[in-house]
């Protein structure tokens, strides 16, 4: 499957959406009657590029409203793995499972899915599954965003030592939400090969329809994500499901 270019235009249309769809953040609260309850274990949310926190907070607010204890990544503006902040989101996750007393779900938006897949590989014991909301954890990938990217890669961790993280999918459940009209990132690079035949752990790609900037407002996406978070520790789906669509 090629990778498809993505115009620096395409921009425009996502922010657009932002815009306009923003009145869906202020509205989440309305979806949580319909949603299915938590059994109180952490969630980590980690948020996307050139983003922090702030941007993940009425969505986290959800998770915590539906019975779950629920963190950002405490590591300020995501600007890639830096240093500074691989120490952080890793300090907050040994904590929290720590604290909690069960492992924890990581929940990443974008590039913040891409981190949640790498802390994954690295504690394995410390992770309950991880859910990736349009996330390029697939080379090579394409988004108009990619020179910023590159220009602070400088900072960033040394590459082989991120990729070696990347290489493998993580040793826990994994759930790939992914939007094919996303205009951010290429989401063919957002996607999970199908595992080995008679592997046991589940990974699932999900498409929603939708754009990259409104995932977290979107209702779909809020349902996919309170079903996974949900299902009790190593419970498979109710049925092999590879690929979904949701329309």
């Amino acid at each position: 499957m090629g990778t498809p270019a993505l115009p620096w235009h395409g921009l425009l249309a996502e922010a657009g959406a932002l815009v306009r769809d923003g009145r869906r953040v202020r509205n989440l609260s309305a979806e949580i009657g319909s949603l299915p309850r938590g059994d109180g274990h952490p969630v980590l949310v980690i948020p996307a590029f050139v983003t922090s926190d702030l941007m993940t907070a009425s969505f986290r607010r959800l998770l915590a409203a539906l019975g779950y204890a629920v963190e950002g990544w405490g590591a300020g503006l995501n600007l890639g793995p830096t240093p500074s902040a691989w120490a952080a989101v890793n300090r907050r996750l040994v904590t929290m499972a720590n604290e909690g007393g069960r492992p924890v779900s990581l929940v990443g938006y974008s590039l913040g899915g891409v981190l949640a897949r790498a802390l994954a590989n690295d504690h394995p014991g410390l992770v309950r599954q991880v859910i990736t909301i349009c996330s390029p954890f697939r080379v090579p990938t394409a988004s108009p965003l990619l020179p910023v990217y590159r220009a602070l890669s400088r900072w960033h961790i040394d590459e082989e030592f991120a990729l070696a993280r990347l290489a493998s999918p993580p040793p826990v459940p994994t759930t790939a939400i992914y939007a094919p009209r996303d205009r951010v990132v290429a989401w063919t690079s957002c996607i999970d090969e199908p595992g080995p035949k008679g592997e046991t752990i589940t990974r699932e790609n999900i498409a929603i329809d939708g754009v990259h900037t409104t995932m977290l407002t979107n209702p779909r996406t809020v349902h996919a994500v309170a079903e996974r978070l949900a299902r009790p520790r190593g419970r498979a789906p109710p049925r092999d499901c590879r690929l979904q669509s949701w329309g």
